[in-house]
């Protein structure tokens, strides 16, 4: 179940919060993104050619006049057949394909915001193909609750002279998208993910989990919306 206390403080303190990214209202267009097996655009060999990977978001933020794609929370995805990262360890293991957190799809090196004032968490370099690529992750305080945002497919120079404890206020830019090259063959995107218990992790936390463990995974990473508030804006 959803962390009530969670979204009544976020609900409660909308007045605080920023943008994450540049957005415009009145004038950007935003589109949702599908990388479910509806989208049968997403073939195999699209997923593993980061270059027509590119070419896809690119083409189809713009034939939309679309600034961002976003989407995914909950998500059960097939895009992630393309890496190994996100099967089992062991044969028959059932592979991780539930997304967890919000993608925001855009150009390379779009500025990243805090939302709200918040501290360096931990930050790490996650080079595995497929992976999160440079990581940040933010802790937060509101009214005595502490949570947690991660930042994932960033630029290598977003964590190139941050320390861990550095203050973030909100609205301050501290991250910016990657490019493929560094954020290990995705196509420019930020991966934002809220965490209510982030446990021992460190510059690291699932953003994908296994569908038979959906429940216990959105509850303790509820709908990056709360804090985005981008999907009312949303082009139908």
């Amino acid at each position: 179940m959803p962390d009530l206390l969670f979204e009544d403080i976020i609900l409660s303190n909308r007045y605080l919060l920023h943008p994450v990214v540049p957005f415009d209202k009145g004038k950007d267009r935003l589109i949702r993104m599908d990388f479910t097996k509806a989208n049968r655009d997403l073939t195999d060999e699209l997923l593993n050619d980061t270059s027509a990977f590119v070419n896809y978001i690119n083409q189809t933020l713009n034939h939309a006049g679309a600034r961002y794609g976003i989407g995914g929370y909950a998500e059960h995805r097939t895009v992630y057949r393309f890496s190994r990262v996100f099967d089992g360890s062991v044969e028959n293991e059932e592979p991780r394909r539930l997304h967890i957190g919000t993608d925001i799809w855009g150009k390379p090196l779009t500025p990243v915001m805090a939302p709200l004032d918040g501290i360096v968490h931990s930050f790490a370099y996650n080079d595995r193909p497929g992976d999160y690529g440079p990581t940040v992750i933010l802790t937060h305080q509101l009214e005595h609750y502490t949570f947690y945002t991660l930042y994932g497919h960033l630029s290598l120079n977003s964590i190139k002279n941050l320390r861990e404890g550095n203050r973030i206020e909100a609205g301050e830019v501290f991250a910016e998208f990657g490019i493929p090259a560094e954020n290990v063959g995705w196509p420019p995107h930020l991966h934002f993910q809220v965490i209510l218990d982030i446990g021992e992790w460190e510059g690291d936390y699932p953003g994908v989990c296994k569908f038979s463990e959906r429940e216990q995974w959105l509850a303790n990473s509820p709908d990056p919306d709360l804090i985005l508030q981008m999907n009312q804006y949303i082009s139908h």
